[in-house]
């Protein structure tokens, strides 16, 4: 069983609808993540159980939760839809770990809400199993993030451009509240509204925050943080819209989301992102521009209105180092150097050279640490240059060990898992899943999982999983 203590739930009217998740024909558990079962102090064998996949299914609604869809609005793709919501995701309540952090448990996939604008609320198996593994191997690797406790297959086809075979995500976040949250409040004057949300936000995540503009200055650091962090694992979300962009800092919505092999900073996957706006370089801008959006919506709350806009545009203008100190850092470590007059300039000169040489990102920086990085290049005299430079650092070994993974969640890998799950076979799933959550070790069954795609292997478009 589960005990739900639900806050968001209890938020004033308009903050969400009460709706409760459509049952699906014939649940079975195609997927249980234990390890974060413990985490929330929940039982995985109940979980497991016939009660507990229904519950994950959307068929039983267990005592103490609440169901609800969350209203929000959002910017996408630059232009503003002031009614978006959850319109294929019923957040079923929260519940409190045994060490007192509260997380939401939400299920994705699980049918109509009042936020579905026509659309049939289901997810189908391949978007569902990506950010199972994604999200999962993001955590392994200490990003912000939200997690997958549970996939589920329906028993049901959901049509897309084809009949597609149905599953339901069981994610875990701290909260599900995003800039566009913020956005449904503004854009309709509810002031009262805004500042509810503002007081529930600082309680829930940034306790030490002392009102909106202080709020605005927490969301920003972990934000430069987080985007940081993506940028030194060759993560491009794909659809950085202000809709997906979470206060909490984690990474939300894994939808055309995809790891670079051959490393080029305009490097796009997203079938719908044309003009390259979600670029992998493009990131820190977005996040800027997001980021703007929020302080947009907190200036009604910060007083006399001149003096607000100048500490919000102050405070939004805090991006840009915060954020360059955590990519110096994070590439730092990269390249097992702590001083930043050091790792700034060989982190740049080693990316240059990568896209010129079309190497891969995540086998260049792995190699590092056991010699075999040359081997991803052409020119190696250039590399060779390169590398006598960084050695003269005294690069330390074990910090690069555990800022590199030896292998990521390859694109072509995850979709090879995905087609064999639609099949039947679970198991390239789950070796996958073993292999990335665990994206330090050296094992010889995974060293396969390392190999970057061949020409035939490499997928060049990702898609979002509506």
């Amino acid at each position: 069983m589960i005990h739900f203590d639900n806050s968001y739930a209890r938020m004033p009217q308009g903050f969400f609808a009460r709706v409760l998740p459509t049952p699906v024909a014939e649940p079975s558990l195609m997927a249980l993540n234990e390890g974060l079962a413990r985490r929330l102090g929940l039982d995985a064998a109940w979980l497991a159980s016939p009660e507990g996949v229904a519950m994950l299914a959307g068929n039983a609604v267990p005592a103490g939760a609440e169901p609800i869809a969350q209203a929000y609005a959002g910017h996408q793709f630059g232009g503003f839809v002031p009614q978006l919501g959850d319109g294929r995701a019923v957040l079923l309540g929260e519940v409190v770990a045994p060490d007192g952090v509260r997380f939401d448990i939400q299920l994705k996939g699980s049918g109509p809400t009042p936020f579905s604008r026509r659309g049939d609320g289901r997810a189908w198996v391949g978007p569902v199993l990506r950010e199972y593994i994604v999200s999962e191997f993001m955590h392994a690797m200490g990003v912000p993030t939200t997690r997958a406790l549970a996939a589920v297959a329906t028993g049901e086809t959901v049509w897309r451009e084809q009949g597609l075979p149905g599953a339901v995500l069981t994610r875990v976040a701290s909260s599900h509240i995003r800039v566009g949250t913020f956005e449904y409040f503004a854009v309709r004057g509810q002031e009262d509204a805004l500042a509810a949300l503002t007081d529930h936000v600082v309680a829930r995540h940034y306790p030490a925050a002392n009102g909106p503009l202080s709020l605005l200055d927490h969301v920003i650091a972990r934000q430069a943080e987080t985007i940081a962090h993506w940028m030194a694992l060759g993560f491009i979300h794909g659809v950085m819209n202000t809709d997906n962009m979470s206060v909490s800092g984690e990474t939300i919505d894994y939808g055309p989301c995809a790891f670079m092999d051959v490393y080029h900073p305009d490097t796009v996957f997203s079938s719908i992102d044309r003009g390259g706006r979600y670029a992998w370089s493009q990131q820190p801008q977005i996040a800027v521009w997001n980021l703007a959006q929020l302080a947009t919506c907190l200036v009604p709350l910060m007083g006399e209105r001149e003096a607000a806009i100048e500490a919000a545009t102050k405070s939004v203008h805090s991006f840009a180092p915060l954020y360059q100190a955590a990519w110096t850092r994070r590439f730092g470590e990269k390249l097992g150097l702590t001083e930043a007059s050091d790792a700034q300039p060989l982190a740049e000169r080693l990316l240059t050279l990568m896209a010129q040489q079309r190497a891969d990102f995540t086998r260049v920086f792995a190699g590092l640490a056991d010699g075999s990085a040359r081997d991803e290049f052409l020119d190696r005299d250039a590399f060779d240059a390169w590398h006598a430079d960084w050695q003269a650092r005294n690069p330390d070994a074990d910090l690069m060990r555990h800022a590199n993974p030896l292998r990521i969640p390859r694109n072509h890998r995850v979709e090879e898992a995905i087609a064999a799950a639609v099949a039947g076979d679970m198991a390239p799933f789950r070796t996958l899943f073993d292999a990335v959550t665990h994206p330090r070790e050296a094992r010889p069954e995974w060293v396969r999982l390392a190999d970057a795609p061949l020409d035939e292997q490499v997928v060049r478009q990702t898609f979002c999983g509506t």
